[in-house]
Formats: C-alpha cells, structure tokens, sequence
C-alpha cells in the first residue's frame, strides 16, 4: 500500500522562517556590536596602552654602557686603557635550541670549555631578552667567519665593546688592580639602572676602591626593529657619561725600578713622601697579569696562580704581616726620649747577655761579649739588643704599646685601599684578649727589638717611617691624587692627606734618633755601611732582620750559608733621604734575606737612585757598582743558632704564636 502523502503548511514554514531569520540577525546584530565595542576599546578607550606596546615592538631601548675612566700616574703614563674588541652575544629568547645552535657555532667558531661554562652560567642570571655574552675578544678571523654565517643563527650577533687593558702587566697589578664580569653575587648589591649594558665592575686596587668614581653612568639609544629582532635604524640616541679618569701619585719609574730591585723575589717595598703621605711606589712580588682576569681567567690560569708556592695574588704591601725586627728601635728610641726615660747621652752596658732584674730570664746581644757601652745613636747604629730590652721594660709593655700605635702600628694605615690588614701591636689587652693569658717582663723584652707577638705590613712600616721621617708630622698614606672628567679637562686635585699634631715636642730629641740611623748607613761601624756611597744626600735608615723561628738553645751561629740563612729570617731595611728634611722614605721586605742590611739595604738604595732620577736640579749622584753597594762588616758578632721548626709560609691574618726571641743584625 503506497504511504499517505502529507500536506505542506506553508503558513507555518513561513513562521519558523522568520524567527530563525530573526535569531540569526539578531546574532550577527550582536557580533557586529561586539566588534565596535572591541574596535573602540582598542582605537579609543586602551589607545594609548595599544600604541606604545605597538612601538615598543617595533622600537628597542638598547642600553649604552658607559666608557670607563683611564689610570694614570702622577706624571701622565697611561696605566689603565679601554681598547675596541667585538664580542660574540646570544639573546636566548630569539634561539628555539640553545644546545643545538651552540653546537652547530662551535663548527664556525671555537668555544672553550671556559666560554661555554661562563655562557651558562650568565646564562642563569639573566633575562631570556637580554643579550648574553658567549665569547669576549674576538679575533678579526673569528668575525669574518661568523659574518658569511650569520643568517645561521638568528638570536646570534656580534656586538662592538671596550675592552679593559692594563699595558704595564704586572708592574701595578696589586695597585690598580683589576676588572672582572659582572656575576649573581654583584647584581644583589650593584645599583641596576646605573649598571645597566654593564658587563665588568672593578674587583681589586684602585678599580675596586674608585669604582664610583670610575664607572660612569650609562645612556641608551632608541633602535627599530624587525620582526626577527634585528636593528634597522637608530632613532635617538642619548650617550652616556664616561667615568672620571683617575691620577695616581704613584711614579712609574720609581715603581719600575722597585720591581726590577726586587728581582722577583717574595717580597714588598712601598715609598712614601713624609711631607704629605703620597704613595710613590707601592710593590709587591711576585706579581701577576691582571689581564688574564678580565674577560674571565681560565681554570688552567688561575691554578697555576692560586697554587704557586710564592702567592702571586697576595698583596704582601697591603696585607702580608712579618715581624718587624730591630727596625722598630728608633721609634721605641724616640718613645724613650719623648716619655722622659731616657737622654741622648744615657748610656747601657752591653756584654752580650741581658737579664730581667731578679730573674735568670736572659736575653743576648748578637756581638759575642756584647758592645760595651753604648748611648742612644750608637744603639741605633749597631742595633744593640741590651740598650732596647731595658728600654722596653723601663717603659712598660702598656705605655710602649700606646707610644707605637701613634706611629700607626696595629691598626690600618687609612691609604685609599680596600682589605688593608691591621697587623699586631703587641700589648696586656691584646694577649688577655687572644689568649686568655697575662702579660709577662720576657714579652716586653723581645717586644722592644720587634719579635714576639709583632706583625706590621711593609705599608705600615712605611708609613711609621714617613711619620719619623716628616719630624713626626703624620700623614694618612694616598694613591689617588686627582681625578678628570674626561681627556683634556681640567684636573681636580684631591686635597693632602690628613695629618694629625707632631709626635715630636723637643726637637733635639728626633735629631738624637735621625743622627743614629745616619751612622746606620754612613759611619763605618754601622749595620748598612756602605749604603749611602755616591748618594749626593744624606741617608738615614735601619736594618731589620727578623727571625722566622724560635730558639731553642744558646750556641751561636756560624753558618755563612746565604741560601740557608734567607730560608730562616725576614729582611728589612727602612731609609729616608735627604736626612735633614726628607723628601722620601722606603721601607722595603724580603720574606726570605740572609740580613737587613746586605739583602733588603741594596734594594731601597736602587730605589732611592730611581727616585732621584726623578729630581729636577738633584745633585749628580756617584753610580754605584754592580751588585750594589757594599755592606759593612765591622760588626763581628755571631748570629745565634736557630732552630728547625718548620717554615712559615706568608700569612695575611695576625699570627697567633709569638715569633723568634731575638733579632739578627750582624752583616755576612
């Protein structure tokens, strides 16, 4: 049967059609008002906020790191320059694979484990759209390379920078310093907008303690850009400020010939100039190339420098500590006079063996049988131990502690140098507080001939000296004499150091103590004889050398084996010329010097030579022979037998056992 057709209702048709006609324009009537309202959001009412993000894609702030300032010394010798270099950068968010694109960079140019790990870890650091440097100091090879490969690695640029070179080496590694990366440890502290496009921030010397001074601020300038993220043109430019170049009081061929004295032996010599506590040479040896620390020293390099037996990154002026010896004795001379214990003409039987009144605790010269009777200036010239025992206790380990910390010692000296050590002025206090133990008479005894618990820097005695040496007038030591605001601008002087009232009331009695270390040098009897040949001013100075270790018995000692006798003592000598007003004052270390006078003596001389040369209108001076000058042998005495406590390397912090009993002063 055929199915039953239906009528069509087109009445109805009609009506479900107008309704779903209805329905759909009132849909499209709703997205069209949506869209206007979107439109005007986005064109009127965000406007702004739409604009700028807009720009902001297609304009990029790129931040001008600021040039930075020059050293100089005192006399216009460049010291620390900013060379162009090129750099190889990667901004991580252009890069979809970091470790493939690396790889496949390797094959274009090499990257050195040290590249890659300091990549990393800056990588860690910084902002996914931050340029990242992967490797410094690219070679002009190296560029041409990368530029026939470029399009390879989107994300990938070379980028123009200044590079920091120090073209004096090592000669003022420990004085200027050097710059390094900036790395997570700096960031905490470094102020970031002042530091922005800035890769290094200075780490040691001058570059640390001037970093304000030297740094400068940075400017920017406004680049568009593609959709790649590659510059197209520059739209504004707002250049930075450079760092203020900075002038060292520091004389280069005075510090060329301490280093070249020095001989890179493990030592230290500073001079000073006593009128206003300018810095003229400040050494320390051996030394190192700050330039290997600039882009970030490889593992291989810095091993080999923290490992070496002599420990070339120590500052052994600023920071290495040594017992002082027999060159603290014209200043517990000058106490003596000063405090009214002693004249000039008193005089102390020398016979070789002092005792502590009322005690068999004895102590002995270093002449066999003594030096008979001796005053103030023959105390100072032959280094009398028996005429500086009594003295120190006559005076009192208390009193003699607050007399020497007038010279400076035991504290820093105030020079314009970070992490200067503070050394140690023996006294009551200080043991009781170290050690929890009284102070005894033997203390002060061989405190009085710089043994025991003493350790000064060569900076401090140098500084102590410069005092004596300036009638007792101190001066706070200074490096930094003028800065610049920029290359042909004016210079702006830094006042002189601060100086404090003269240690010195009665002017005869710092003429006593000068006039005995002129005998040091220039009375044929004297210690360091010989040193003042040729020189056309009179020098005055003082040998010290300091023993390494405790004895342990009462024999003499007959070795005349240099290289043995260096191992075992501390050498100093201190001296300042012209002696009647000084002009300057040396203080030179040997860690290892057979004696004061023969080992350390030549080398201050050198630099008195270097300084002189320096003179406009010096008096011609004699040359002195090769080798340097000759040393005196009028003292006769036997060294005393040392014991075989094992070395001591150089330390940087106070040592807490006391040192050897006695000093040695007796020339080979």
């Amino acid at each position: 049967m055929k199915p039953r057709r239906t009528i069509k209702d087109s009445r109805s048709e009609g009506e479900l059609f107008r309704r779903r006609a209805l329905a759909g324009f009132a849909l499209i009537l709703l997205g069209l008002l949506g869209l206007i309202g979107r439109y005007v959001t986005l064109q009127v009412t965000r406007y702004d906020e739409f604009a700028t993000r807009s720009e902001n894609n297609r304009v990029k702030p790129i931040p001008i790191p600021p040039a930075r300032g020059l050293i100089y010394d005192r006399n216009g010798v460049l010291l620390a320059n900013n060379v162009p270099a090129f750099r190889l950068e990667v901004v991580p968010e252009q890069v979809t694979d970091m470790k493939a694109m690396l790889t496949r960079l390797e094959k274009v140019i090499p990257l050195s484990q040290d590249d890659l790990d300091a990549f990393h870890k800056q990588l860690k650091q910084s902002r996914r759209f931050e340029s990242v440097p992967l490797k410094m100091r690219l070679t002009e090879d190296e560029i041409d390379r990368f530029a026939v490969n470029r399009w390879r690695f989107p994300g990938v640029d070379v980028v123009p920078y200044l590079n920091r070179r120090y073209p004096t080496g090592g000669l003022f590694a420990h004085v200027i310093g050097y710059v390094s990366r900036i790395d997570a440890d700096d960031l905490e502290h470094l102020d970031p907008a002042r530091y922005k496009g800035t890769t290094h921030v200075g780490r040691t010397g001058i570059e640390r303690s001037y970093e304000d001074v030297l740094h400068g601020t940075p400017g920017y300038e406004l680049v568009e850009v593609n959709a790649d993220g590659r510059t197209q043109r520059v739209l504004q430019t707002h250049p930075a400020t450079p760092g203020k170049n900075i002038y060292l009081s520091i004389d280069a061929r005075i510090q060329k010939a301490a280093e070249k004295a020095l001989g890179g032996q493990p030592g230290a010599a500073v001079a000073i100039d006593p009128r206003n506590g300018q810095v003229l040479a400040m050494v320390s040896e051996p030394t190192f190339d700050p330039n290997l620390f600039v882009d970030g020293i490889s593992h291989a390099d810095y091993n080999a420098l923290t490992s070496a037996p002599d420990k070339p990154l120590l500052n052994r002026a600023l920071r290495g500590v040594y017992p002082p010896g027999s060159t603290v004795k014209p200043y517990l001379a000058l106490g003596g006079l000063e405090l009214g214990l002693r004249t000039p003409a008193d005089t102390v039987l020398s016979t070789g063996t002092w005792c502590l009144p009322g005690t068999t605790f004895c102590r002995r010269d270093d002449r066999r049988g003594g030096f008979g009777t001796v005053n103030l200036r023959m105390a100072i010239m032959w280094s009398v131990n028996t005429y500086f025992y009594k003295l120190a206790v006559d005076m009192g380990i208390d009193r003699f502690s607050a007399w020497m910390s007038k010279f400076g010692f035991g504290k820093p000296t105030g020079i314009d140098l970070d992490n200067e050590a503070s050394g140690v002025l023996p006294s009551s206090a200080w043991k009781a507080k170290h050690f929890r133990k009284p102070w005894y008479p033997g203390e002060t005894m061989i405190a009085g001939i710089g043994q025991g618990y003493w350790a000064v820097t060569p900076l401090q005695l140098a500084h102590a000296l410069a005092t004596l040496a300036g009638h007792g007038v101190p001066h706070a030591p200074r490096l930094v004499m003028a800065t610049q605001a920029g290359v042909g601008a004016p210079r702006k002087l830094f006042p002189d150091p601060p100086q404090g009232p003269s240690l010195v009331s009665e002017p005869s009695a710092w003429q006593a103590v000068v006039e005995g270390m002129e005998m040091v040098v220039n009375d044929p009897r004297g210690t360091g004889y010989g040193l003042g040949k040729g020189f056309p001013y009179t020098i005055a100075g003082k040998s010290g050398t300091a023993e390494r270790y405790s004895r342990h018995t009462d024999a003499y000692n007959n070795d005349t084996n240099l290289a043995y006798l260096a191992s075992r003592h501390r050498a100093w000598f201190e001296m300042f010329t012209p002696a009647e007003e000084p002009r300057i004052a040396v203080a030179v270390l040997l860690e290892r010097g057979a004696w004061g006078a023969s080992s350390a003596g030549p080398i201050a001389r050198k630099i008195l030579d270097a300084w002189l040369a320096t003179q406009p209108n010096a008096p011609p001076d004699t040359p002195l022979p090769e080798g340097g000058p000759p040393v005196s042998d009028a003292v006769q005495g036997e060294s005393a037998t040392l014991s075989t406590t094992p070395p001591q390397a150089p330390h940087e912090v106070s040592p807490d056992q006391p040192a050897a009993a006695a000093s040695q002063e007796r020339p080979p």
